[in-house]
């Protein structure tokens, strides 16, 4: 799964836009116990409940919120828990971003900068973490890897295939409206000599210049649809288009720059020390993931993360603009348990896993040492009990390990529309859910934006996980998997789920039928804790 992609993509840039208005959408304010019940009565979310809608409460504040705020009011006020280090294996972390100040890992037994492996793990100035990906930042997903070995006769290959060439050919039909977006947002940029601008610089411009005056067209029609933040859109439209042409799909091109040979295990100290990447804009989504955890809480800066003190981030760059492969997956895992991390944060996702064998057994080492591993569950609206999204804990329909929990997301408003539309689900695969629509946290260069997909939820349920694993260190990482998914509010009501929006009672979208409650979660901790 390439995790940047805008969510918003259709077949059209103004439906794509029309879809992803920044407009609130109401949030129910009644008794959920009434949720069936008509007429409901509805009120706007406001801006600041928004930005940090995971810490609410549905009964309280009738949004489906994780009750964090309730978790320190009422329960966590006056207790001091353990240092917890959380891994983040993504694609990669602003490690000096105002914001997760205090909160970044630091490996005490190297030297930085000194060009020698210290602690002898095999890692030389690995000082925050490790970097898998070494100065790379795009790949091929892994269909388009499996089609670049050739046909070998097998349905894996004709499946990849078949896809392939639909994905390149509804992309490549896309392009020309692209194309001409980007040169009329090129054209604007140049007349107003500024990159930013609003609708009313564009309706503001007067030309007899035709060209100007096509180009100003497009680009009030596009502003107009899609709102405040147009330009933001248009980016990740235009990014993601040219992104999988060139690279996603492209099986010409080759984003492999470590010199390792991901075919094979038998190298496994490659890449560097460098967790920010070659390029730190590129880490967006591994900052945004941090920053949910662990972003300072109350400081007025940017959203609350879960975890408000006791937490060190690792980060372990090992996912890609393109599909990670299952190698740097696999040491990813080994390295954040090696080094201390008792929770770990998966935020990726794929179709395909040549080499799923090496991930389930990092996995099973991951549970051999107490580790908690969380995992988006995925965003192409499927049913991942027959469609997986890869990695998985299952092999033959039985589970590996009981260390792997896999988190389905969240939207903000209560009802039939509670599953986000993007979201994976599954009664066997699926755990549990949590808030992953229109998350407010850091990206790089001390900049805070929403995204939303199960990568958001995910770091919300492993906050939950790290808070646990905090207070109450006695008890497994399977103990707290489990304290999550049975300590959960259960949903009782119809929600609408895939692309064909069909309707199903929220219990059979996961395996506990429940959403994420750390309030629920942490009594339940202390109940365990101390039989």
């Amino acid at each position: 799964m390439r995790i940047l992609k805008p969510l918003f993509i259709s077949a059209t840039l103004a439906l794509a836009l029309s879809s992803c208005s920044p407009k609130l959408a109401p949030v129910m304010s009644t008794n959920p116990a009434n949720i069936d019940k008509t007429p409901l009565k509805t009120t706007p979310l406001k801006e600041a409940d928004l930005k940090r809608w995971s810490d609410l409460d549905l009964v309280k504040d009738t949004v489906p919120g994780m009750s964090v705020d309730k978790a320190y009011k009422e329960f966590l006020k006056g207790k001091k828990g353990t240092k917890i280090i959380v891994g983040i294996v993504d694609s990669g972390l602003d490690i000096d971003h105002e914001d997760l100040k205090g909160k970044i890992w630091t490996n005490k037994k190297e030297i930085p900068g000194n060009n020698i492996d210290d602690d002898k793990n095999g890692y030389v100035d690995d000082v925050h973490g490790w970097n898998f990906l070494g100065e790379a930042t795009n790949e091929n997903l892994e269909l388009t890897r499996i089609v670049k070995k050739g046909d070998d006769g097998s349905a894996t290959y004709k499946t990849a295939k078949a896809e392939l060439d639909k994905k390149f050919g509804e992309l490549s039909q896309q392009k020309p409206q692209v194309d001409m977006i980007s040169k009329a947002d090129k054209d604007i940029k140049a007349y107003l000599k500024k990159d930013k601008y609003t609708i009313a610089d564009l309706k503001a411009i007067t030309t007899t210049d035709a060209n100007l005056s096509k180009s100003k067209m497009i680009m009030t029609s596009i502003a107009t649809q899609a709102g405040e933040g147009f330009q933001d859109e248009i980016k990740s439209y235009i990014d993601y288009i040219y992104d999988q042409l060139n690279y996603n799909l492209n099986v010409n091109f080759n984003g492999r720059k470590t010199g390792d040979n991901p075919e094979n295990m038998d190298s496994k100290f490659y890449g560097n020390g460098n967790v920010k990447g070659p390029d730190v804009e590129d880490a967006l989504h591994g900052t945004h993931v941090a920053g949910i955890i662990a972003q300072i809480r109350g400081n007025g800066l940017g959203g609350d993360g879960v975890v408000d003190k006791n937490v060190e981030i690792m980060a372990v760059r090992a996912v890609p603009n393109g599909d990670e492969y299952d190698k740097d997956i696999a040491l990813a895992i080994r390295y954040a348990v090696d080094n201390g991390a008792k929770v770990i944060n998966g935020s990726f996702g794929k179709d395909y896993s040549p080499h799923k064998e090496w991930v389930w057994d990092a996995i099973k080492y991951a549970a051999s040492k107490d580790v908690l591993f969380v995992h988006a569950a995925g965003n192409d609206s499927k049913d991942v009990d027959t469609e997986p999204n890869f990695p998985t804990d299952e092999m033959n329909g039985a589970e590996i390990s009981d260390n792997l929990l896999t988190i389905g997301a969240l939207n903000y408003e209560y009802g039939s529309k509670l599953v986000a539309d993007f979201s994976n689900f599954g009664q066997k695969n699926v755990d549990v859910f949590a808030p992953g629509v229109k998350i407010w946290a850091t990206i790089p260069n001390n900049k805070y934006v929403y995204e939303q997909g199960t990568s958001m939820a995910s770091p919300n349920a492993a906050g939950v996980a790290a808070l646990i694993r905090s207070y109450y260190p006695s008890l497994t990482a399977s103990q707290v998997k489990h304290i999550i998914m049975d300590s959960g509010t259960p949903i009782t009501t119809t929600v609408m789920v895939g692309e064909s929006k069909t309707q199903v009672p929220f219990a059979t979208t996961c395996v506990s039928g429940k959403i994420v409650n750390a309030y629920n979660a942490l009594l339940m901790a202390e109940q365990m804790s101390k039989k």
